[in-house]
């Protein structure tokens, strides 16, 4: 690069010719300074919160349960015994009011003991039992025994170990939810008719109870902060949801292949494909109407539920389907039939950039560096998060297990805090059945005073840093893909490390500007989601007014967005191509746009379309295969993977669904960035060039052809 040209001062204006313009600005200097030092700062800020959170954080508190002396299953000691059981489940069900307000009504107030693995079959004591000379070793199983009791050893008699809540006198078939082994209600449907626990009249009676207590224990687990249930599903999950993500990686590569070699097949067996699923989706939504149309059950009738499934039931559902894909199906019709000529211009189009993309073969693999940068981003803010909710370390308080209105147990009102390690129960000797049971999780410090302040930093440096490296990507893209444009002599001129030179460039002048671009939408997406947040708060005590202002913002702030996202794209283009601060391009983007909306409108709008359904049948094929995985509809031989360890199955569904976007978004922004640079750099050559000896123009005869413009007397040499 010899020079570069003044661009015109006056908004609206076309650059003038520049005989020495040859392509992306070469002589340049740093852009934006201020907002490079601000994002440098943040990040240095966010790697200090993760510190922080890593210091005062432990994941154990969601990874693994707790026994009743606070050492958690499945860890240390407790290596081979991952699972925990209640010893007495029923008094789940039977918790006093002093007990509740002591434990704050999230803890069964029972001894807790960590086992190898969940029962599996009916058992109690047998009447034999309470004999006074009976051994307990002979009626008690010792891998279900409290640790500190030894059955060989004990001179305690088995009432005596029952009064002591030391062992349970009761086990059925339990399953693992969250560590802990809950009583399967499948297996609680054909106990045994002998199955009558003391002071029960039946095995119904009996069965009942179970049932009780479990709601109970259900219950309390559900008044857990929705925070930490979430994190636990990911604690549960995240090597499956990485497996599907790599899914969706392979699906993307896989997809781009057949696009270099297929463009104008696979475009066409798309457009078809959707037209044929979409009337295929009309047939079964019809069907299944028709089916529960005498049906009596109304979607009013139901309250919220996970189970996907009890929503499908209901006639309405399958309305609202038959609905949506009769109005989607009309509207791809449409625009088939009206945008058809424009159709094959895109596709033509996208041929044009199969090829340029040929020809810079290692820009298909620069995607695998965004991939890689997202998942650093996203495992960053996933662990960050997850220690900022386990921060504090877990409060006791002695709480008696029987009914103070029984005996002296009433002098304990639940108030006193203690030690499991350090407890003794003989300090209390008026009562016999006083524990040293978890309360709650530590909240008085500084550090947990202010999580709610530290988790909007997380996600906001989150939303930064991940639009921070979509930036780099296009602006590394359009850098490369314009050097290809503006080289005279194709490919000839193209320098055989094109990639690596614009990403230097743009690391090293250009930080600042991507920067402040991300920080522009990064701002509009907090705003979205505040939004969005007090949409589910306030949805069950607004009025009509009020609904009808909040969708409005929602619908303006989605649209602001949206724009926003298409003006940095352009601006990130001039950037590669001109070396200008984001303001400047991003005014000079919008204005070369705006002097040829007709051809942006029905050309480039046209190929953003393809490219979309592109992603979007990524993003549905390992959507279709996450739901059937996670909601336990196809399972895996074993105890690999079980859908009802999850409390919400929808939780690392979407948060597949929603990286598979990000990775489907990376592998196609290669094509979106290619056209869309070459669009650009064509409107520029178009104002720049005319066709003459003069002034040559740049485009390929190919590109021309595609863009029907006129035959110049000269332009670039043929590829």
């Amino acid at each position: 690069m010899k020079g570069t040209s003044k661009r015109a001062e006056e908004k609206g204006y076309a650059a003038p010719y520049d005989p020495f313009f040859s392509g992306p600005v070469r002589k340049r200097s740093c852009t934006d300074l201020i907002c490079c030092i601000l994002f440098l700062a943040v990040i240095a800020g966010y790697m200090v919160m993760g510190v922080l959170a890593w210091l005062f954080g432990d994941p154990r508190h969601v990874l693994f349960p707790r026994n009743s002396t606070g050492m958690f299953c499945g860890v240390g000691m407790n290596r081979d015994q991952p699972r925990m059981i209640y010893v007495d489940i029923l008094k789940c069900a039977t918790t006093t009011k002093v007990m509740a307000a002591a434990l704050g009504g999230i803890q069964c107030p029972t001894t807790q003991v960590c086992v190898p693995k969940c029962p599996s079959h009916f058992w109690m004591l047998s009447a034999a039992a309470y004999d006074p000379d009976a051994n307990p070793k002979d009626f008690f199983h010792q891998q279900y025994c409290d640790h500190s009791l030894n059955l060989t050893t004990t001179t305690w008699t088995v009432q005596e170990i029952l009064d002591a809540e030391l062992c349970p006198s009761f086990l059925v078939p339990s399953k693992s939810a969250l560590g802990r082994c809950l009583p399967s209600l499948h297996a609680l449907k054909s106990a045994p008719s002998n199955f009558t626990l003391p002071g029960m009249a039946s095995v119904n009676e009996t069965v009942n109870s179970i049932r009780s207590a479990m709601g109970s224990l259900i219950s309390g687990f559900n008044r857990k902060a929705i925070g930490v249930r979430i994190f636990e599903d990911f604690a549960s999950s995240w090597y499956w949801i990485l497996l599907g993500l790599t899914l969706a990686l392979l699906v993307s590569v896989v997809f781009m292949l057949l696009l270099r070699y297929l463009a104008i097949v696979l475009v066409w067996i798309l457009m078809v494909g959707l037209l044929v699923v979409g009337g295929y989706g009309i047939w079964h939504c019809y069907t299944e109407y028709y089916h529960f149309s005498t049906s009596k059950l109304k979607f009013g009738d139901l309250s919220f539920n996970t189970n996907i499934s009890v929503y499908l039931q209901v006639k309405e559902t399958w309305l609202a389907f038959l609905i949506i894909l009769c109005v989607w199906e009309s509207i791809l019709i449409l625009v088939l039939s009206c945008l058809r000529r424009r159709l094959s211009v895109a596709v033509a189009l996208m041929e044009e950039s199969s090829r340029v993309v040929g020809y810079l073969m290692s820009t298909l693999l620069y995607p695998l560096f965004t991939f890689v940068l997202l998942v650093v981003c996203v495992a960053y803010w996933g662990m960050t998060s997850l220690y900022l909710v386990t921060s504090g370390a877990p409060l006791y308080r002695v709480v008696s297990l029987s009914d103070p209105s029984v005996d002296k147990c009433s002098l304990i009102n639940g108030s006193e805090t203690c030690k499991p390690q350090t407890f003794n129960s003989s300090a209390y000797p008026y009562c016999p059945s006083v524990r040293c049971i978890f309360f709650k999780y530590d909240d008085t410090g500084l550090f947990q005073q202010n999580l709610v302040y530290l988790q909007v930093f997380n996600v906001f440096a989150f939303l930064w840093c991940v639009n921070f490296v979509i930036a780099l990507g296009q602006c590394t893209l359009a850098g490369t893909f314009a050097s290809y444009y503006w080289a005279f002599s194709k490919p000839a001129e193209i320098s055989p490390f094109a990639l690596s030179q614009c990403f230097i460039r743009t690391l090293q002048y250009h930080v600042g500007s991507l920067a402040f671009g991300a920080l522009l939408l990064t701002c509009f997406q907090l705003v979205r989601l505040v939004l969005e947040y007090l949409n589910r708060k306030t949805r069950g005590s607004q009025n009509a007014c009020g609904r009808f202002l909040l969708n409005c913002l929602r619908c303006c702030f989605w649209c602001l967005e949206y724009f926003l996202k298409i003006l940095n794209r352009n601006a990130y283009i001039m950037i590669a191509i001109y070396g200008e601060s984001f303001c400047v391009s991003a005014k000079n983007a919008y204005s070369l746009l705006m002097r040829h909306i007709g051809r942006v409108v029905l050309l480039d709008r046209v190929t953003d379309m393809l490219i979309f359904f592109g992603k979007l049948l990524v993003v549905a094929l390992v959507g279709v295969l996450a739901f059937f995985f996670f909601s336990g509809q196809i399972r895996l031989p074993g105890d690999t993977f079980q859908a009802e360890m999850l409390n919400y199955y929808w939780v690392p569904i979407l948060t597949v669904m929603a990286g598979a976007y990000l990775i489907a978004q990376g592998f196609f922004s290669v094509y979106s960035m290619c056209i869309d640079t070459l669009f650009l750099c064509f409107l520029e050559d178009l104002e720049r060039n005319d066709g003459t000896m003069q002034k040559p123009y740049y485009m390929s005869r190919n590109l021309m052809r595609i863009l029907r413009k006129p035959k110049p007397f000269v332009t670039a040499l043929p590829e």
